[in-house]
């Protein structure tokens, strides 16, 4: 510890360079008086009083002004003492806190003897229990209502929430207390209900039998609605479905929903919602059943378009590819096109047979567009190649520059390198010789 501070003398310095401004003579007492001071911010020793540095300028500046040596004889004073003062305050309350935070630990070596002799410090723990007992005990009312009343699935979603909160309440509660003070904790609270270890795991009971219902009837809502949208998606798939093989397929995924809706557990709400639903799921299916075994069709033209689509989509379904990919896609569709066009207008599969012709002859325009911006890409490519090779052999060996001519033929080469659209196999390498191509130009 110094006897000045940089603060204190600062403040100081401040002071003497006003007071000597524009006077040589208060420029040597200036220096004087600096020189004093900064040996005594290297002096160790005690920080300087308001009276010890009033003498130590007072040869000086008798009139020096006061404030101004109050004011660094404040800044020259550490808070120490103060800051001493809290700490130790602090600590000693952290220290009657944790001690009652460890007094109320819910073990019974701890809480057995404290509660004998020193109830009082328990009290903390009497209000929490205080609290989650009445907590867990509404909780569990409202609970029992909603989970074994249930007239819909928001009723049991809030339920779950009820017996959620009442078992965090319960898990709160010290049971070992229970058994041995239950007529000490009333006669500090006054209660008027009967708090015993009976009670506690009765609740605990009804509580876990409550979870037990909501785990089943979210396994049967689980259950419900994945049979539902299996026999929606078998309605789907039905209407979708050209052949007789696909229409039995759905038909059967329809039947093994409606079988998984009748095993529903009938204890469940998911049960009774099934039961309103089946009548029109199983009316509905005898319709269609019958409809489709009074009309068998002929297929098999059909199915050989839909195999050929299939191996042209295989061809066609890389984002990239070659001219040749392409020209081999296009080949598969115009394949599977002739197919369907085979199929006559008094066929019963006619309509349908129009509605898979306009996706092939949609397929096919997308593929042949691709196929002719693979081939312009390869070609502008390879004019570009060519461009660049003739145009390296002009330049001389130590030429710095391009002339006027060499500039032309770097603007053609760039002009094709554009015409390299993305999604083409030769697109990378297009960009990058672009890109160094524009770098030259600009240089």
């Amino acid at each position: 510890m110094v006897c000045l501070n940089q603060s204190a003398f600062e403040i100081l310095k401040a002071e003497i360079q006003r007071r000597c401004a524009g006077s040589p003579a208060g420029q040597v007492q200036q220096e004087i008086a600096l020189k004093r001071l900064e040996k005594l911010c290297t002096r160790p020793g005690n920080p300087l009083t308001f009276e010890e540095l009033k003498d130590s300028l007072n040869d000086l500046f008798p009139d020096f002004d006061e404030k101004v040596l109050r004011r660094a004889a404040k800044a020259n004073c550490p808070p120490f003492k103060l800051l001493n003062r809290v700490k130790w305050g602090a600590i000693a309350l952290t220290s009657m806190v944790g001690g009652v935070w460890v007094l109320n630990l819910p073990y019974p070596m701890i809480r057995y003897p404290v509660a004998k002799t020193m109830p009082i410090v328990l009290l903390p723990s009497f209000i929490s229990m205080d609290h989650n007992y009445r907590q867990a005990i509404a909780a569990t009312e409202q609970a029992d209502q909603l989970v074994n009343q249930a007239t819909s699935l928001a009723d049991f979603e809030l339920g779950a929430t009820k017996v959620e909160q009442a078992q965090k309440h319960l898990d709160a509660l010290p049971v070992w207390f229970l058994g041995y003070y239950p007529s000490l904790y009333c006669s500090w609270f006054q209660c008027s209900w009967q708090f015993t270890l009976d009670e506690f795991q009765q609740a605990r009971k009804n509580v876990a039998r409550m979870q037990a219902t909501l785990y089943q009837e979210k396994n049967a809502q689980t259950k419900l609605t994945e049979a539902e949208q299996a026999i929606a998606t078998a309605k789907q798939q039905y209407q979708q479905g050209v052949t007789i093989a696909q229409k039995q397929i759905a038909l059967a995924q329809w039947q093994q929903g409606m079988d998984d809706l009748r095993a529903l557990p009938s204890a469940t709400l998911a049960a009774k919602t099934a039961q309103t639903k089946l009548a029109a799921y199983e009316r509905d299916f005898q319709q269609v059943a019958g409809f489709t075994a009074d009309n068998v069709r002929s297929g098999s033209v059909i199915q050989a378009s839909k195999l050929a689509a299939e191996t042209a989509q295989k061809f066609s379904s890389k984002p990239v590819q070659t001219a040749a990919e392409w020209q081999e896609a296009i080949k598969l569709w115009e394949d599977a096109i002739a197919q369907i066009n085979t199929i006559d207008i008094e066929d019963p599969d006619y309509i349908a047979s129009r509605k898979l012709l306009e996706d092939y002859k949609q397929n096919l325009s997308s593929v042949r567009l691709r196929f002719v911006q693979e081939k312009t890409a390869v070609e502008a490519y390879e004019r570009a190649q060519q461009l660049t090779q003739a145009l390296i052999a002009s330049i001389p060996e130590n030429s710095k520059a391009l002339n006027r001519q060499q500039v032309s033929e770097l603007q053609k080469i760039i002009t094709e390198l554009k015409k390299v659209k993305p999604r083409t196999t030769v697109y990378a390498e297009a960009q990058a010789m672009l890109k160094s191509a524009q770098s030259k130009l600009q240089k």
